[in-house]
C-alpha cells in the first residue's frame, strides 16, 4: 500500500523534473507578472496613494509586495488544476488501466499524485518568494530570521492546503473526462473566475455585493488572506486601504481551506471509485 503510494509519486515527480519545458514555463509564467505586470502597475499605483494618511502601528507596502501574494496564489491555483492531466494521459496511454487493477488501493493513487501536487507548489512559492524579494517585493521585511522561518512556514501550510482542495477536484474532473482538450476547457473556465473573484491584484470592498460574497468565501481568497498574513505582516496599509488581519482571521481562512480540502477529497473519492478505465 504505502510502496504504491509512494511509487506514484516518485513517477510523478521524475516526469516534473525530466520535462524541462514544463519545468521552466511554470517558473517564467509567474516570474513575468512580477517582472513586468507588478513593477509596471506598482509605479503608477504607489504614485497615485502616496501621501494618503497612515493609520498607527500600521506600514505602507508597494503594490508590488501586495499583488505579490496574489501571484504565489495563482501559481499555486494553476498548477494544482492542470496537475489532472496526468491522470487523463494515463488513461489514455493505457497505464491508469494497470494501476486500478493492482492491489494499490484507490486512495492511494488519489494522494500519490496529491503529494507531489502539493512538492510542485512548494518548490514554486518558494522560488517566486525569492524572486519577489530579488526584483524589490518587501516579503517579510522588518522580520526576525525566526520570524521569517515561522512566516515561511505558516505560507506552506495554507499553500499546501490549498493545492490539495484543487489536485483533488481537478483528479476528479480529470478520471470522469475522455479528451485533454475537453479537461483543458474545464480547467480553463475555472482558472479566470477564481483568480479574477479574488484579491489577488486588488482589494475587493468595492465590489457589487453579490461579487464581494463570492470573493470572501473564495479558497483563493483564503489562502492570499494568510500569505499576506505571514509574508507582510498583519497591519499593512497597500492601495490606499489600510489591511489589519487578526489571528482570528488567518485562523478562520485556514478552517475553511481544511474544510474545502474535505469536499474536494470526498469529491475524488467518489469519483475514482465509480471510475471504469478500459
Amino acid at each position: 500500500m504505502a510502496y504504491g503510494f509512494f511509487t506514484i509519486f516518485w513517477r510523478d515527480m521524475i516526469r516534473f523534473v525530466r520535462f524541462k519545458t514544463l519545468l521552466v514555463s511554470s517558473l517564467l509564467q509567474p516570474a513575468l507578472w512580477m517582472a513586468f505586470f507588478g513593477i509596471a502597475m506598482s509605479s503608477n499605483f504607489d504614485k497615485l496613494t502616496a501621501g494618503l494618511p497612515v493609520p498607527a502601528g500600521a506600514h505602507v507596502v508597494g503594490y508590488l509586495t501586495f499583488m505579490g501574494a496574489g501571484i504565489i496564489a495563482m501559481t499555486t491555483l494553476f498548477t494544482s488544476l492542470f496537475s489532472g492531466i496526468v491522470i487523463l494521459f494515463d488513461k489514455n496511454w493505457g497505464l491508469m488501466r494497470e494501476i486500478l487493477a493492482s492491489p494499490t488501493d484507490r486512495n492511494q493513487i488519489i494522494l500519490g499524485i496529491a503529494l507531489s501536487g502539493v512538492t510542485k507548489s512548494f518548490i514554486q512559492a518558494v522560488i517566486i518568494m525569492a524572486f519577489g524579494i530579488a526584483i524589490g517585493a518587501a516579503f517579510f521585511a522588518g522580520f526576525t530570521p525566526v520570524q521569517t522561518a515561522i512566516g515561511v512556514a505558516g505560507i506552506l501550510a495554507f499553500v499546501a492546503l490549498f493545492a490539495l482542495g484543487f489536485l483533488f477536484l481537478s483528479a476528479a474532473i480529470a478520471i470522469s473526462m475522455e479528451s485533454p482538450e475537453g479537461l483543458q476547457g474545464i480547467m480553463t473556465l475555472l482558472t479566470m473566475p477564481i483568480f479574477f473573484a479574488s484579491n489577488a491584484l486588488y482589494p475587493i470592498d468595492t465590489f457589487p455585493e453579490i461579487l464581494k460574497i463570492i470573493s470572501i468565501y473564495n479558497p483563493l481568497t483564503l489562502l492570499i488572506n494568510g500569505i499576506r498574513y505571514f509574508a507582510i505582516g498583519p497591519d499593512f496599509v497597500a492601495m490606499g486601504k489600510h489591511y489589519a488581519i487578526t489571528q482570528g482571521d488567518v485562523l478562520l481562512s485556514f478552517a475553511g481551506l481544511i474544510v474545502f480540502a474535505a469536499i474536494m477529497f470526498a469529491f475524488a473519492y467518489w469519483r475514482f471509485g465509480k471510475a471504469v478505465v478500459t
